[in-house]
């Protein structure tokens, strides 16, 4: 709740600095052109976000044949979060990570990278897998269209207030000093909200895929796996798009270890403290215990090196025995 609440008032203090920053620098009708091209710009990327990103990622989806084991185990994590099995993507890289796009649940779309199936064990795989699902759940997309909408539209209005001297120049109250201030500070106050919307809705997928999966301490182990490979091993595809940085899990460019004002994602410190919280409360019997991934069998010890012949997609030939990993080989 109270991290809905934060990404309202968020949203809330966004719109309120476009409406400010419009009136004062471009006036009512350079306000509205920036809203409309802007609105125009992201409708375009909402309804073909999915297909540009995963083309930028170099993303190749994957079926039930290719990784029968993968599959169900995203087919019944959905089950769990009551949305549509979602379309899989695999993305050639070795640095673990994993991401999800779509406009809406009925359009899913998660994405891992062929590092994570490799480094991870099943648990850690499936409660990364439960994060992305919770992304698609709480139409997170939506929420960044809108919050890339508003940002986009004061950006726009500070060129306008750049080029054309802005449509209320004479008259603004903080003079021609006080309005190139503003021209120069109204997009980095409207990047840091974003920012901050964003970290916002990652610990809140962090909290509802832990629900998901059931497993919290799974997801803490899988984020500091992540994060200490990111900073190792370089994810090519995000680097020559940095842009989607965000989207990711964790930050797949850098290795930052503060929530900082411009930080897409929360410091991993922080997501595994508050992680590691939920599950002694779980332990601890406050409210009962979250449902686990399978409750027909315990739980198993995380194995100490990689196990990849169940989940890396087509390794596994027709002749070859099926495994018993776990609750999903």
């Amino acid at each position: 709740m109270m991290n809905t609440l934060r990404t309202t008032v968020l949203l809330a203090g966004m719109t309120a600095l476009f409406m400010g920053v419009g009136y004062l620098i471009g006036g009512t009708s350079g306000m509205m052109i920036a809203l409309l091209v802007a609105l125009a710009t992201n409708a375009f990327a909402y309804w073909n976000s999915d297909r540009l990103v995963l083309s930028m990622q170099g993303a190749h989806e994957i079926d039930p044949r290719r990784a029968p084991d993968l599959y169900e185990m995203v087919q019944r994590l959905a089950a769990n979060a009551g949305i549509p099995m979602p379309r899989l993507y695999v993305i050639e890289t070795e640095q673990p990570n994993a991401f999800a796009t779509g406009r809406s649940p009925d359009k899913g779309v998660v994405a891992v990278s062929s590092g994570l199936l490799k480094h991870l064990t099943e648990r850690e795989v499936a409660a990364v897998i439960a994060h992305e699902l919770a992304h698609i759940k709480n139409r997170d997309t939506l929420t960044m269209t809108v919050t890339a909408t508003l940002a986009g539209a004061i950006s726009m209005l500070a060129q306008f207030g750049l080029f054309f001297g802005g449509g209320r120049n004479n008259d603004s109250p903080f003079g021609a000093i006080g309005t190139i201030a503003m021209v120069i500070l109204a997009p980095i106050a409207a990047m840091l909200v974003q920012m901050a919307i964003s970290r916002t809705r990652e610990y809140e997928a962090d909290k509802d895929g832990a629900e998901i999966s059931g497993d919290p301490m799974a997801l803490a182990s899988a984020l500091q796996k992540i994060s200490g490979m990111a900073q190792r091993i370089p994810n090519m595809a995000a680097e020559r798009a940095p842009a989607m940085a965000h989207m990711y899990i964790a930050n797949p460019l850098s290795g930052a270890r503060m929530d900082n004002l411009f930080s897409t994602h929360p410091a991993v410190e922080n997501r595994i403290r508050a992680l590691t919280e939920m599950a002694r409360q779980v332990r601890g019997g406050g409210g009962g215990a979250a449902p686990r991934f399978d409750d027909a069998r315990a739980p198993q010890p995380a194995p100490t090196g990689p196990r990849a012949s169940w989940r890396t997609p087509g390794t596994r030939g027709p002749s070859r025995p099926q495994s018993n990993d776990g609750p999903w080989g």
